[in-house]
């Protein structure tokens, strides 16, 4: 196992501290009374991920969404009506809040070379075009009065720039939100993507407000520069998007028996891990429940299925996962930012084991946590069976609080979403009262 230490070393930029509420524009005081008064019956957001490898910013977004049509009616008085854009087909058990939908993509999938089509024949230049397209013609029709956007903000091929910077010009009362788990990458690789990506200003002009989904006293992505200077006034962080992931799994119960469970979540960069906890051996007295993800293909789960021994139990997936690993004894899990977060949510001790290729997000984000001693962490080189045995033997005779660690984001974010619609209300009426 490895030592908390540093990736890389940190910018003496000072934290920005959690935003305020966006300040009312100044407009006659009568103005913002009508604006109070006169919410929209039915608030229209849309959640974007490009969703080429893994389930993680699908995810994210659902639990977004769930929490904004669970909490944004009460906020601003409103109905909330909602589409996910996603380039993923998402599975039965991904349930949508009421009033919300799925449009899903053709989608891409990340090779050697980069991204290419997954189904569809045609170059990734093609592909990009259609996506735009399609985009761009729902933001049109839509009419979205929030648009967030997860990690990417134009998405694959920058295939979002023309149908935001649209959106921009014909509707700029709409808030864009830049969503952004707190950890991006290694700062000199993060740095790079954002200079490839649109000039400071550009990016100043599209983005209202950039959601750090993630406590800075673990790791703060503006210190690091992972966040870009132009963004930096700009970002509000949440905290980490763990509690309230319970919406999504309504009447789902875990077992009362005691077990160990590992899951690598989508399973597309999991067989690794797989590979050796299927051999492990569960301490006296549990079972190991053993999550192999949708996205293993069938050679690689027939593999591990095979492998079990009559204590270890092989799924592709489990309804409510969350539930299970509150309920668990101990966990074993790969370090994406949606599993950290179900983690986060409860005391199970956890160890995580990194992808290391070929980002280091995972590894940066495991060094973090083992750090303030909320995980603890073996490298993909140290894996065996065996270290897996001794870890869980150890493990499930204890627990793990992390009860000082922000992980109220869920509520923060539909509390932010609330502060800049009532900004864009008010701003709006104020624009009727002077056309008038």
């Amino acid at each position: 196992m490895i030592r908390p230490q540093h990736l890389t070393p940190t910018l003496t930029v000072p934290p920005p501290r959690p935003a305020p509420e966006p300040p009312s524009p100044a407009i006659p005081t009568s103005t913002r009374a009508l604006a109070r008064r006169s919410v929209p019956r039915n608030i229209r957001v849309v959640l974007y991920s490009h969703d080429a490898q893994g389930l993680g910013h699908l995810r994210r977004n659902l639990a977004l969404a769930h929490q904004l049509a669970n909490e944004l009616p009460a906020l601003t008085g409103a109905s909330v009506t909602g589409l996910l854009v996603a380039g993923v087909s998402p599975s039965p058990g991904f349930p949508l809040p009421a009033g919300f939908d799925w449009l899903v993509l053709p989608g891409f999938t990340k090779g050697d070379n980069g991204y290419r089509p997954r189904g569809l024949r045609g170059t990734p230049d093609s592909l990009a075009t259609l996506r735009s397209g399609l985009v761009a013609s729902t933001l049109q029709r839509f009419a979205p009065h929030l648009v967030i956007v997860d990690r990417h903000i134009y998405g694959v091929r920058k295939e979002l720039r023309a149908p935001l910077k649209h959106l921009r010009a014909t509707s700029p009362q709409t808030r864009i939100v830049l969503g952004l788990r707190e950890v991006l990458d290694a700062p000199e690789v993060a740095a790079a993507e954002w200079r490839n990506l649109d000039t400071p200003a550009n990016l100043r002009r599209l983005i209202d407000e950039v959601w750090v989904y993630g406590d800075p006293t673990v790791h703060n992505p503006v210190t690091t520069g992972e966040v870009p200077m132009c963004l930096r006034d700009r970002a509000v962080f949440t905290g980490y998007l763990a509690k309230g992931r319970s919406l999504l799994e309504r009447g789902v119960r875990a077992p009362e028996d005691p077990f160990v469970l590992t899951t690598v979540g989508g399973g597309s960069d999991g067989l690794e891990l797989l590979r050796s906890a299927v051999r492990m051996t569960p301490p006296t007295g549990h079972r190991h429940v053993l999550v192999t993800g949708p996205q293993l293909d069938d050679a690689g789960f027939d593999a591990v299925q095979a492998a079990a021994g009559p204590t270890t139990e092989v799924h592709r997936s489990l309804p409510g996962l969350s539930r299970w690993i509150e309920r668990a004894a101990a966990v074993i899990a790969m370090g994406g930012y949606n599993t950290a977060c179900e983690i986060l949510a409860t005391s199970t001790p956890a160890l995580i084991v990194p992808r290391e290729q070929p980002r280091l997000e995972q590894l940066i984000r495991a060094r973090a946590l083992q750090a303030v001693d909320a995980v603890d962490v073996m490298r993909t080189t140290e894996l065996t069976p065996e270290g897996l045995t001794a870890w869980a033997a150890g493990a499930v005779t204890r627990r793990m609080p992390r009860t000082d660690l922000n992980t109220d984001g869920l509520p923060a974010t539909a509390r932010r979403a609330a502060a800049l619609l009532r900004a864009q209300l008010a701003t709006t009426h104020a624009l009727q009262e002077i056309a008038s």
